[in-house]
């Protein structure tokens, strides 16, 4: 009996694991093996250079922009998508508005959307000429506002948060409100007895108990983003104006696949495989709580 448990749930795993093993172990230690050699991604031959990659990366200013914008994203979109997110999951469930449903479809809607097509969207609403956020802000001046959003270096980054808020905002609240709603109203019931408002049974009921969804929506929206803020650059800005926008993904993109300085490129990816388990190591200690259980 327990061969044949054992056997069947191996039939089920062993297929996923095939598959983590080829499009997972595999291009990671692919990867990390071809930082180690100077190769276009091409040619037949690949030579070995050692370290001489990640010497390059040290000295390569570009890097080092890349890697303050994708911590810029990453500090902001924490910040704003935690902020709203957990403010409209709140507003939904604790006041009971009778369009609920409605408000979480709403919310939800652009998580169903195409990046390609929420890149071009925003791009046409930044657009200097055309654009309905110049267009918009042109009601209160006395001459058309014609801000090149998206090509001006102070602006360019600030312009990206939006379109990226609004992409991930509803998949959070809907993570927080799904928590939420798994909390006894007995607990509120409770503090509502004992003389609590709104505020001191979110602080002292609903946060304490949603801490953990809290937590693993943070980490993931670090980890989202620090892998993940290519595509929204390569359509909106393709890394520019002079590099104002350059992220590790989409640095890594023009290396190895515009540039065919592959193993370069490689190099790059070991560089946000480290940051990306450093911050979410240090993020994960300092956001580590007593679990309370219901």
């Amino acid at each position: 009996m327990k061969w044949n448990r054992a056997l069947f749930i191996t039939t089920f795993l062993l297929p996923t694991f095939a598959v983590f093993l080829v499009f997972t172990i595999y291009p990671l230690f692919r990867g990390l093996y071809l930082s180690f050699f100077d190769w276009s991604g091409g040619s037949e031959t690949m030579n070995f250079i050692g370290l001489g990659n990640y010497r390059e990366l040290l000295s390569d200013e570009i890097v080092g922009q890349a890697i303050k914008n994708d911590y810029f994203l990453v500090f902001w979109k924490v910040v704003l998508i935690m902020l709203i997110a957990t403010f409209f999951a709140v507003a939904l469930t604790r006041l009971k508005l009778r369009e609920y449903g409605f408000y979480r479809v709403v919310f939800f809607f652009p998580n169903i959307i195409s990046v390609a097509v929420i890149g071009v969207l925003w791009s046409f609403i930044y657009n200097p000429q055309l654009g309905f956020l110049n267009a918009f802000l042109s009601l209160f001046t006395d001459k058309p506002v014609e801000t090149n959003w998206l090509g001006d270096a102070t602006l360019a980054m600030w312009s990206l948060l939006p379109p990226s808020v609004w992409a991930g905002m509803g998949f959070y609240m809907i993570l927080i409100i799904a928590s939420i709603l798994a909390i006894p109203s007995s607990l509120y019931e409770a503090a509502e007895i004992d003389g609590a408002g709104q505020w001191h049974q979110f602080w002292n009921v609903t946060l304490p108990l949603i801490w953990e969804q809290f937590k693993t929506s943070v980490l993931h929206i670090v980890i989202t983003t620090l892998n993940g803020s290519f595509i929204i650059v390569r359509l909106m800005t393709d890394g520019g104006p002079d590099n104002a926008t350059q992220v590790m993904g989409y640095y890594l993109y023009q290396m190895g696949f515009k540039q065919y300085h592959l193993s370069y490129g490689a190099t790059i990816g070991v560089l946000i495989l480290i940051l990306s388990l450093l911050t979410t190591l240090i993020l994960g200690r300092f956001l580590k709580r007593e679990t309370i259980e219901l």
